[in-house]
Parts: structure tokens; C-alpha cells; sequence
């Protein structure tokens, strides 16, 4: 049967898209999508090919327009990524192609992203490396934003480095400044051995959920696992990335680690402990919750003896 009814008068006439677009709201909202409204004019821009805010004036639904449609809001309704459904996600001033097999960047990682295109603009030409990569999301905002940086995006999963290659290659031929692309394990202890004391800016957005959590189903059925849990506590991937992240900075130079918003302080507090990094502090999201923690690399290049104070931060 039809998931979104049609009039019996309606023929090979076309629908106007309010009609169409209110109809798949309204199942959207029965099945307890977020924002229905919102994904069901994204869900219709992306049939009738036009953007979001020119849906009211395109031209109305063909039936088979309705029928793609219908077909997509009934797998949205089985919480099937609206990302999966289009093919891609919106990050910063991004378009990137994600799918099975690859975490579908997240709003709220626009924010380590946007600090570290601001650490990268101290510098004339930074050298920025990006931990657990995934689609590509951070290396490729930062690479575009300063196009004088050389960006190295580090990932291990087989399929998600398809995903960052295959976006790597197209942001390259879109004009944007390439970036180097390495397969390795984030927490093995030789890591980027050729770049140790010269990275400028370091970011990171690990698997960091810990495993007892529950995830909305939209992640529990299609993120792929190594890419949302980071162990018992969520920082096992975390904790080696501190401390190779310490070898890999030149003295000054800055970290961003995203972390589980029910961290609180351990990751700051894991930063201060460390000893070799200073300027520690915990950044919040919109929504005011913990979301990751920056620091510096001591301008001495040297080891404290006593772990530097942290002061909660919201910038």
C-alpha cells in the first residue's frame, strides 16, 4: 500500500509540496522523529532535487515523485539515518558523502572543528592532524577554512577510510587544499612517527561512549560500534591519544579532544595529570553540556612535576 495516500482525483497530476510535505510530517511525528517538519522538507527538497528553502516554489510532486518519497519516509520511520537516506551530511560549510560504515558527523563536533581552525590561523602555514577522521568531517572543514595548512586525517576502519578517501578526492577537485590521508590505529604508540614535536594543532573526536550507555536507535543500528564506544568508561581510546598526542605537539602547540558529555572532568582531569600540558580547559555545547576538552602543550617542551590547575571553560 502507499505509504503517503494519494487522491483518487489527483491522476498524473502534480501535488502542490506543502500537501505532500505535511502528509510526511505528520507520520515523521507519529513515530517520534525529532524534528519531522524539518526532515520531511529536507526529505522532499531531496526528490524534487531543489534546495530546502525553494521546496514552496518548485514544482509540485509527480506520483512517482510521491512514490520515492513515501518510500523513504517509511524507512526514516524505522529510524534509518536521514544521512543514509540523502547520502550526506552538512558540516560547517560542508557537504560530505556518508553512509554505512562511517559515523555521520554530528552538529556539535562543528565546535571542536571551529576551535581548531582558530588555533590553526595563529600560524602561517600549521601543521593540523586529525585523530579517528571517519568521514572526514574535521580535516576537511579545517583544510578548506585554511587552505595554507597541510591537514593529515588519520582513521583505521577499511570502510570509513572509503568514506574520507572518496570525500578527500571530491573537496580536492572541488578547489580545496588536499589532504594527506593515513591508515593507522590512533592508539598505537609509534603513531605519525615522522610528524613527533612538529603538529601545531591537534583535534580529536574518538569513540567515546561508554559501552553500558544506551544510543538513540539512529546510532545503534547503523553507526558503526568502534566508532561510538570507547570502552567500559568511554576513554580507551582517549587516554593513549593524550598521551601520544603530548609527543606529537611542538611545545605550544594545541589539543581538542571531543568526550562523552557524562566525562564531567575526567578528560581535563586526564589532560592535567598527563604533565606536560597547560592552558587546560573543558568547553561546553550549545546545549551547555560537556563536550570536549583543549589544552596546550607546554612551551617548555618538559614534563611538570605537580599536574597544572584547570579551570572549566565555555568557549
Amino acid at each position: 500500500m502507499t505509504f503517503l495516500p494519494q487522491h483518487p482525483s489527483e491522476g498524473t497530476e502534480r501535488e502542490r509540496p506543502s500537501l505532500v510535505v505535511a502528509r510526511a510530517a505528520r507520520l515523521l511525528a507519529a513515530a517520534g522523529i525529532e524534528s519531522p517538519r524539518a526532515e520531511a522538507e529536507l526529505l522532499g527538497a531531496y526528490v524534487l532535487e531543489v534546495p530546502r528553502g525553494r521546496l514552496a516554489l518548485a514544482d509540485g510532486f509527480t506520483p512517482a515523485q510521491r512514490e520515492r518519497l513515501d518510500a523513504l519516509v517509511a524507512r526514516r520511520v524505522t529510524r534509518e539515518p536521514l544521512q543514509h537516506l540523502t547520502g550526506v551530511a552538512g558540516f560547517r560549510h560542508l557537504e560530505l558523502a556518508v553512509g554505512p560504515g562511517v559515523f555521520v558527523p554530528r552538529p556539535e563536533t562543528e565546535l571542536l572543528a571551529g576551535w581548531g581552525v582558530a588555533q590553526g590561523r595563529r600560524h602561517a602555514a600549521p601543521l593540523v592532524v586529525d585523530l579517528c577522521s571517519g568521514s572526514g568531517a574535521i580535516a576537511l572543514a579545517v583544510a578548506q577554512e585554511l587552505p595554507a595548512a597541510r591537514v593529515v586525517a588519520v582513521e583505521r576502519s577499511p570502510a570509513a577510510l572509503d568514506w574520507l578517501r572518496r570525500n578527500a578526492a571530491a573537496r580536492a577537485a572541488a578547489g580545496d587544499t588536499p589532504i594527506e590521508v593515513v591508515a593507522a590505529d590512533v592508539t598505537a604508540p609509534d603513531l605519525l612517527a615522522d610528524l613527533v614535536g612538529r603538529v601545531d594543532v591537534l583535534l580529536c573526536n574518538p569513540p567515546y561512549v561508554p559501552r553500558s550507555m544506551a544510543v538513540p536507535p539512529e546510532v545503534a543500528g547503523h553507526d558503526p560500534d568502534e566508532a561510538v564506544f570507547g570502552g567500559g568508561d568511554g576513554l580507551d581510546v582517549i587516554r593513549p591519544v593524550v598521551a601520544r598526542a603530548a609527543e606529537l605537539l611542538r611545545p605550544g602547540g594545541a589539543l581538542g579532544i571531543e568526550h562523552d558529555d557524562t566525562h564531567g572532568a575526567a578528560v581535563p582531569g586526564l589532560l592535567a595529570a598527563d604533565g606536560r600540558y597547560a592552558h587546560v580547559e573543558e568547553h561546553r555545547d550549545l546545549a551547555g553540556r560537556p563536550r570536549f576538552a583543549t589544552a596546550s602543550r607546554r612551551a617548555d617542551g618538559q614534563h611538570a612535576d605537580a599536574a597544572p590547575a584547570w579551570q572549566t571553560g565555555s568557549s
